[in-house]
Protein backbone atom coordinates (compact mmCIF):
# COMPACT_ATOMS: atom_id res chain seq x y z
CA UNK A 1 0.00 0.00 0.00
CA UNK A 2 1.43 3.42 -0.78
CA UNK A 3 1.75 6.16 2.08
CA UNK A 4 -0.62 8.23 0.13
CA UNK A 5 -3.47 5.59 -0.19
CA UNK A 6 -2.72 4.79 3.64
CA UNK A 7 -3.31 8.18 5.05
CA UNK A 8 -6.33 8.80 2.98
CA UNK A 9 -7.19 5.04 4.53
CA UNK A 10 -6.37 6.66 7.97
CA UNK A 11 -7.49 9.73 9.03
CA UNK A 12 -6.47 10.15 12.38
CA UNK A 13 -2.77 9.36 11.76
CA UNK A 14 -3.12 11.84 8.73
CA UNK A 15 -4.62 14.41 10.98
CA UNK A 16 -1.84 14.04 13.76
CA UNK A 17 0.59 14.44 11.22
CA UNK A 18 -1.01 17.68 10.05
CA UNK A 19 -0.86 18.65 13.62
CA UNK A 20 2.55 18.35 13.80
CA UNK A 21 3.91 19.97 10.63
CA UNK A 22 1.59 22.44 11.18
CA UNK A 23 3.07 23.09 14.54
CA UNK A 24 6.82 23.07 12.74
CA UNK A 25 5.55 25.64 10.61
CA UNK A 26 3.69 27.75 13.37
CA UNK A 27 7.43 28.07 14.23
CA UNK A 28 8.23 29.26 10.90
CA UNK A 29 5.68 31.27 10.56
CA UNK A 30 6.42 33.42 13.71
CA UNK A 31 9.74 33.61 11.63
CA UNK A 32 8.05 35.57 8.83
CA UNK A 33 5.46 37.64 10.92
CA UNK A 34 8.17 39.39 12.64
CA UNK A 35 11.13 39.81 9.76
CA UNK A 36 9.09 40.26 6.59
CA UNK A 37 7.56 43.84 7.75
CA UNK A 38 11.36 44.70 8.77
CA UNK A 39 12.39 43.67 5.19
CA UNK A 40 9.82 45.66 3.66
CA UNK A 41 10.65 48.60 5.58
CA UNK A 42 14.66 48.28 5.00
CA UNK A 43 13.97 47.55 1.16
CA UNK A 44 11.27 50.68 0.98
CA UNK A 45 13.98 53.23 3.24
CA UNK A 46 16.99 51.67 0.80
CA UNK A 47 14.77 53.09 -2.21
CA UNK A 48 13.76 55.95 -0.74
CA UNK A 49 17.88 56.69 -0.39
CA UNK A 50 19.15 55.80 -3.32
CA UNK A 51 16.77 58.41 -5.05
CA UNK A 52 17.56 60.49 -2.96
CA UNK A 53 21.31 60.12 -3.49
CA UNK A 54 21.11 59.87 -6.94
CA UNK A 55 19.14 63.72 -7.30
CA UNK A 56 21.69 65.01 -4.44
CA UNK A 57 25.12 63.96 -5.80
CA UNK A 58 27.18 65.70 -7.33
CA UNK A 59 30.62 64.74 -6.57
CA UNK A 60 32.91 62.33 -8.91
CA UNK A 61 33.77 59.78 -6.49
CA UNK A 62 30.93 59.44 -3.16
CA UNK A 63 32.42 58.24 -0.72
CA UNK A 64 31.98 54.08 -0.21
CA UNK A 65 28.70 53.27 1.92
CA UNK A 66 28.42 51.14 4.67
CA UNK A 67 26.77 48.50 3.54
CA UNK A 68 23.91 46.86 5.99
CA UNK A 69 23.64 43.82 8.02
CA UNK A 70 22.11 40.76 6.11
CA UNK A 71 18.57 40.62 7.76
CA UNK A 72 16.12 38.17 5.87
CA UNK A 73 13.97 34.95 6.75
CA UNK A 74 17.10 32.89 7.10
CA UNK A 75 19.48 35.34 8.23
CA UNK A 76 20.41 36.00 11.34
CA UNK A 77 19.79 32.68 13.09
CA UNK A 78 17.18 32.90 15.48
CA UNK A 79 18.64 34.65 18.94
CA UNK A 80 17.56 36.27 22.41
CA UNK A 81 17.04 39.69 21.32
CA UNK A 82 18.04 40.79 25.20
CA UNK A 83 21.32 38.77 25.31
CA UNK A 84 21.75 38.15 21.37
CA UNK A 85 22.33 34.16 22.81
CA UNK A 86 21.72 31.70 19.75
CA UNK A 87 18.58 29.56 20.15
CA UNK A 88 19.54 26.19 20.36
CA UNK A 89 17.86 23.54 18.01
CA UNK A 90 15.87 21.88 21.64
CA UNK A 91 15.06 25.50 22.64
CA UNK A 92 13.35 25.90 19.50
CA UNK A 93 10.84 22.94 19.40
CA UNK A 94 7.25 24.58 19.09
CA UNK A 95 5.35 24.92 22.33
CA UNK A 96 7.07 21.93 24.24
CA UNK A 97 10.86 24.76 24.64
CA UNK A 98 8.53 27.56 25.66
CA UNK A 99 7.08 25.08 28.64
CA UNK A 100 10.66 23.81 29.12
CA UNK A 101 11.77 26.94 29.61
CA UNK A 102 9.19 28.36 31.38
CA UNK A 103 8.83 31.18 28.93
CA UNK A 104 12.24 32.38 29.79
CA UNK A 105 15.82 33.05 27.79
CA UNK A 106 18.02 30.16 29.37
CA UNK A 107 20.91 32.64 29.29
CA UNK A 108 19.16 36.01 30.61
CA UNK A 109 16.27 34.81 31.74
CA UNK A 110 14.22 37.79 29.40
CA UNK A 111 10.64 36.86 29.14
CA UNK A 112 9.37 35.06 26.02
CA UNK A 113 6.64 36.81 24.50
CA UNK A 114 3.57 33.83 24.77
CA UNK A 115 2.40 35.04 21.37
CA UNK A 116 5.24 32.62 19.66
CA UNK A 117 4.03 29.17 21.33
CA UNK A 118 0.27 30.55 20.76
CA UNK A 119 0.38 31.25 17.24
CA UNK A 120 2.31 27.29 17.09
CA UNK A 121 -0.54 25.63 18.59
CA UNK A 122 -2.99 27.54 16.89
CA UNK A 123 -1.55 26.81 13.30
CA UNK A 124 -1.21 22.84 14.48
CA UNK A 125 -4.56 23.06 15.50
CA UNK A 126 -6.04 25.06 12.26
CA UNK A 127 -3.80 22.26 10.60
CA UNK A 128 -5.71 19.32 12.35
CA UNK A 129 -9.11 21.17 11.13
CA UNK A 130 -8.22 21.34 7.98
CA UNK A 131 -7.16 17.45 7.63
CA UNK A 132 -9.80 16.56 9.18
CA UNK A 133 -12.33 18.58 7.44
CA UNK A 134 -11.44 17.76 4.00
CA UNK A 135 -9.53 14.67 4.11
CA UNK A 136 -5.99 14.22 3.16
CA UNK A 137 -6.51 15.02 -0.42
CA UNK A 138 -5.57 18.31 -3.07
CA UNK A 139 -8.40 20.16 -1.27
CA UNK A 140 -6.59 19.22 1.90
CA UNK A 141 -3.37 20.08 1.10
CA UNK A 142 -4.16 23.18 -0.58
CA UNK A 143 -6.34 24.60 2.54
CA UNK A 144 -3.35 24.20 4.35
CA UNK A 145 -0.82 26.35 2.66
CA UNK A 146 -3.58 28.80 2.27
CA UNK A 147 -4.62 28.65 6.19
CA UNK A 148 -0.86 29.27 6.69
CA UNK A 149 -1.12 32.06 4.92
CA UNK A 150 -4.23 33.96 6.79
CA UNK A 151 -2.02 33.17 9.71
CA UNK A 152 0.37 35.19 8.32
CA UNK A 153 -1.58 37.76 7.25
CA UNK A 154 -3.84 38.25 10.01
CA UNK A 155 -0.97 38.45 12.56
CA UNK A 156 1.06 40.83 10.50
CA UNK A 157 -1.82 43.23 10.00
CA UNK A 158 -2.83 43.11 13.77
CA UNK A 159 0.60 44.55 14.52
CA UNK A 160 1.49 46.80 11.66
CA UNK A 161 -2.37 46.79 9.68
CA UNK A 162 -0.04 45.65 7.16
CA UNK A 163 -1.11 43.20 4.34
CA UNK A 164 1.70 42.35 2.30
CA UNK A 165 1.96 42.10 -1.28
CA UNK A 166 4.48 39.31 -1.23
CA UNK A 167 1.89 37.18 0.18
CA UNK A 168 -1.91 37.95 -0.94
CA UNK A 169 -0.74 38.30 -4.90
CA UNK A 170 1.32 34.76 -4.99
CA UNK A 171 -1.49 32.92 -3.02
CA UNK A 172 -4.38 34.35 -5.30
CA UNK A 173 -2.07 33.55 -8.54
CA UNK A 174 -2.11 30.10 -6.35
CA UNK A 175 -5.51 29.82 -6.02
CA UNK A 176 -6.31 30.32 -9.60
CA UNK A 177 -3.91 27.70 -10.36
CA UNK A 178 -5.66 25.18 -8.22
CA UNK A 179 -8.84 26.09 -9.57
CA UNK A 180 -7.66 25.74 -12.68
CA UNK A 181 -8.06 21.97 -11.94
CA UNK A 182 -11.69 22.82 -9.87
CA UNK A 183 -9.58 21.97 -6.43
CA UNK A 184 -12.11 24.24 -4.99
CA UNK A 185 -14.66 25.61 -8.32
CA UNK A 186 -14.22 26.14 -11.55
CA UNK A 187 -11.79 28.67 -13.23
CA UNK A 188 -14.40 31.03 -14.22
CA UNK A 189 -15.71 31.36 -11.30
CA UNK A 190 -12.57 31.73 -9.15
CA UNK A 191 -12.00 34.21 -11.85
CA UNK A 192 -15.12 36.24 -11.41
CA UNK A 193 -14.33 35.81 -7.70
CA UNK A 194 -11.03 37.51 -7.62
CA UNK A 195 -12.50 40.07 -10.46
CA UNK A 196 -15.47 41.31 -7.94
CA UNK A 197 -13.78 40.80 -4.85
CA UNK A 198 -11.13 43.41 -5.53
CA UNK A 199 -14.15 45.45 -7.08
CA UNK A 200 -16.92 45.23 -4.43
CA UNK A 201 -14.00 46.78 -1.57
CA UNK A 202 -12.64 48.71 -3.83
CA UNK A 203 -16.13 50.21 -4.99
CA UNK A 204 -16.71 50.98 -1.03
CA UNK A 205 -13.57 52.68 -0.26
CA UNK A 206 -14.38 55.42 -3.07
CA UNK A 207 -18.00 55.76 -1.99
CA UNK A 208 -17.18 56.16 1.51
CA UNK A 209 -13.70 58.60 0.47
CA UNK A 210 -16.19 60.86 -1.36
CA UNK A 211 -18.60 60.91 1.03
CA UNK A 212 -16.30 61.38 4.59
CA UNK A 213 -13.33 62.80 2.65
CA UNK A 214 -11.42 59.73 5.32
CA UNK A 215 -10.06 56.54 4.23
CA UNK A 216 -11.94 53.44 5.29
CA UNK A 217 -9.80 50.71 4.25
CA UNK A 218 -6.32 49.89 2.68
CA UNK A 219 -5.32 48.27 -0.92
CA UNK A 220 -4.22 45.59 1.02
CA UNK A 221 -8.03 44.39 1.77
CA UNK A 222 -9.10 44.92 -1.72
CA UNK A 223 -6.31 42.10 -2.34
CA UNK A 224 -7.14 39.57 0.21
CA UNK A 225 -10.66 39.53 -0.60
CA UNK A 226 -10.00 39.05 -4.56
CA UNK A 227 -7.38 36.39 -3.23
CA UNK A 228 -10.65 34.65 -1.44
CA UNK A 229 -12.50 34.83 -4.19
CA UNK A 230 -9.75 33.44 -6.71
CA UNK A 231 -9.83 30.17 -3.87
CA UNK A 232 -13.81 29.59 -2.71
CA UNK A 233 -15.01 31.33 -6.01
CA UNK A 234 -17.59 34.65 -6.69
CA UNK A 235 -20.53 32.44 -4.69
CA UNK A 236 -17.97 32.34 -1.23
CA UNK A 237 -17.75 36.84 -1.52
CA UNK A 238 -21.14 37.29 0.18
CA UNK A 239 -20.69 35.02 3.16
CA UNK A 240 -17.32 36.48 3.64
CA UNK A 241 -18.36 39.73 3.35
CA UNK A 242 -21.08 39.23 5.90
CA UNK A 243 -19.12 37.65 8.37
CA UNK A 244 -15.83 39.65 8.50
CA UNK A 245 -18.25 42.88 8.73
CA UNK A 246 -19.91 41.31 11.89
CA UNK A 247 -16.60 40.60 13.46
CA UNK A 248 -15.27 43.53 12.57
CA UNK A 249 -18.51 45.37 13.79
CA UNK A 250 -18.79 43.31 17.33
CA UNK A 251 -14.87 44.26 18.07
CA UNK A 252 -15.41 48.02 16.46
CA UNK A 253 -18.18 48.64 18.93
CA UNK A 254 -16.26 47.16 21.99
CA UNK A 255 -13.38 49.36 21.27
CA UNK A 256 -15.27 52.45 20.94
CA UNK A 257 -16.86 51.71 24.23
CA UNK A 258 -13.45 50.79 25.78
CA UNK A 259 -12.26 54.20 24.52
CA UNK A 260 -15.12 56.28 25.99
CA UNK A 261 -16.89 56.94 22.79
CA UNK A 262 -13.57 57.47 20.74
CA UNK A 263 -13.49 56.16 16.64
CA UNK A 264 -10.30 53.72 16.90
CA UNK A 265 -8.23 52.65 13.32
CA UNK A 266 -8.22 48.99 13.90
CA UNK A 267 -7.34 46.89 10.52
CA UNK A 268 -9.98 44.87 8.71
CA UNK A 269 -7.97 42.33 7.27
CA UNK A 270 -7.97 39.47 9.91
CA UNK A 271 -11.39 39.92 10.04
CA UNK A 272 -12.07 39.11 6.16
CA UNK A 273 -8.99 36.06 6.98
CA UNK A 274 -10.74 34.55 9.59
CA UNK A 275 -14.16 34.94 7.62
CA UNK A 276 -12.40 33.08 4.67
CA UNK A 277 -11.91 30.30 6.81
CA UNK A 278 -14.69 29.67 8.57
CA UNK A 279 -16.69 29.98 5.02
CA UNK A 280 -14.04 27.36 3.23
CA UNK A 281 -14.73 25.06 6.56
CA UNK A 282 -18.36 25.19 7.20
CA UNK A 283 -19.64 28.10 4.46
CA UNK A 284 -21.96 25.71 3.23
CA UNK A 285 -23.72 24.35 6.52
CA UNK A 286 -24.18 28.15 7.65
CA UNK A 287 -25.70 29.08 4.20
CA UNK A 288 -28.28 26.31 4.99
CA UNK A 289 -28.99 26.86 8.33
CA UNK A 290 -29.51 30.44 7.25
CA UNK A 291 -32.10 29.02 4.55
CA UNK A 292 -33.99 26.60 7.17
CA UNK A 293 -34.11 29.49 9.73
CA UNK A 294 -35.53 32.02 6.83
CA UNK A 295 -38.08 29.83 5.49
CA UNK A 296 -36.33 30.37 2.15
Amino acid sequence: MQLTDFLTANTPIAITISGILGLLVGSFLNVVIYRLPIMMEREWKSQCKNVSDAEQSTAAHPAAKPEQSTFNLATPHSHCPKCDTPIKAWQNIPVISYLLLKGQCKSCQCAIPKRYPIIEFITGLLSCLVIWHFGFSWQGGAMLLLTWALITLTVIDFDQQLLPDSITLPALWLGLIANRFEVFCSLPEALWGAIVGYLSLWSIYWSFKLVTGKEGMGYGDFKLLAMLGAWFGWQALPLILLLSSLLGAIVGITLTIKNKGQSVPFPFGPYLAVAGFIAAVCGEQLTQAYLNYSGL
